[in-house]
C-alpha cells in the first residue's frame, strides 16, 4: 500500500463507538426523567441507528428526504417516541430534552485506538473523513473526541449519501488525487464495496457488532490475500499505521 497518499475514513462505527456513547446518554436521561429502569436503551439506540441507515441508503439511491443528518436524526427520534413501543417515554421528554438528545451524535467517543492511531497515520498520509454526518456534526465530534483530521468531508457537501459513487469521487476530486492513491477505511463492507468499485484501496477495520451487513450475511470479511474482497483487514488504526510504515519506501519514515 505504498501508493496510498490519502486515507479517507468512514466515521460512525469506524472511528467512534456510537453505540456505547448514545446508550450512556440515554441511560442518564432515563434516570433524570423517571423512565423505567429496565428500559432497553441498547434497543432504542439500535433502532435510531437503523432508521438512519435505511434513510441514507434510500436517499443515496435517488429517493427524496433530508440531506442534513441532524434533521434526519430528529425525524427518526420523533417517530420512535410516538411509536407504540416507546410512547411511554415521549411525554417525559420535552422539546429542550429532545433537542439535547438529538445532538448526542455530535458527542460520540472514539474507539480506544482512534486518537493514537490517527495521529500516527497523519504522519504517513492525508487523513480525511467521508461521512454521511453533516459538517457541523463532524466538526463538533472531532473537537469532542480529539480527532486530528486534515480535512472533513461530509456527503452533505455533495448533496448525496454514501454509497453513491458521487460521494467518493467528489472527495477524491477535492484532494486532487486519483483512486489509486486513495484508500477508504471503514468497518462496513457496503462502504468498501462502493469505494473499491471506483478503484480505491479498501481497508476493513473490525469493530464489535458494527457491520450489520456482514452479520446479516454471516460474512467473514477477509483480505484478497486470504481469499476475500478487500485489500487489507485490521483490528485497529495503530495496526494500520504499523502496516503502512512497513510498506513505505526506505527513508520515508
Amino acid at each position: 500500500m505504498d501508493n496510498v497518499k490519502a486515507l479517507i475514513f468512514d466515521v460512525f462505527g469506524t472511528v467512534v463507538d456510537w453505540r456505547s456513547s448514545v446508550v450512556a446518554e440515554l441511560e442518564v436521561l432515563g434516570k433524570q426523567h423517571g423512565v423505567a429502569s429496565d428500559t432497553d436503551w441498547n434497543k432504542f439506540a439500535q433502532q435510531w441507528r437503523s432508521g438512519y441507515i435505511k434513510n441514507t441508503r434510500r436517499i443515496a439511491a435517488g429517493a427524496s428526504g433530508p440531506l442534513n443528518v441532524d434533521a434526519m436524526h430528529r425525524e427518526i427520534l420523533e417517530d420512535l417516541l410516538s411509536s407504540s413501543e416507546w410512547s411511554h417515554i415521549g411525554p417525559l421528554w420535552d422539546e429542550k430534552t429532545r433537542q439535547h438528545l438529538n445532538l448526542v451524535w455530535h458527542r460520540l467517543n472514539g474507539w480506544p485506538d482512534a486518537v493514537e492511531g490517527l495521529h500516527a497515520l497523519k504522519k504517513q498520509a492525508i487523513i480525511a473523513t467521508l461521512s454521511n454526518g453533516n459538517v457541523r456534526l463532524l466538526i463538533d465530534m472531532a473537537k469532542h473526541a480529539g480527532l486530528p483530521w486534515d480535512m472533513v468531508f461530509s456527503t452533505e457537501l455533495f448533496n448525496t449519501f454514501k454509497p453513491s459513487p458521487k460521494a467518493y469521487l467528489e472527495a477524491m476530486r477535492h484532494l486532487s488525487l486519483p483512486p489509486e492513491n486513495c484508500a477508504m477505511v471503514a468497518a462496513h463492507i457496503y462502504d468498501l464495496r462502493a469505494a473499491g468499485s471506483l478503484g480505491m484501496t479498501t481497508i476493513y477495520v473490525r469493530r464489535p457488532h458494527e457491520d450489520g451487513d456482514a452479520i446479516q450475511l454471516d460474512l467473514d470479511v477477509k483480505s484478497k490475500e486470504d481469499g476475500g474482497e478487500v485489500d487489507c483487514v485490521v483490528d485497529s488504526f495503530t495496526e494500520l499505521a504499523e502496516i503502512l510504515a512497513r510498506a513505505a519506501p526506505a527513508g520515508e519514515n
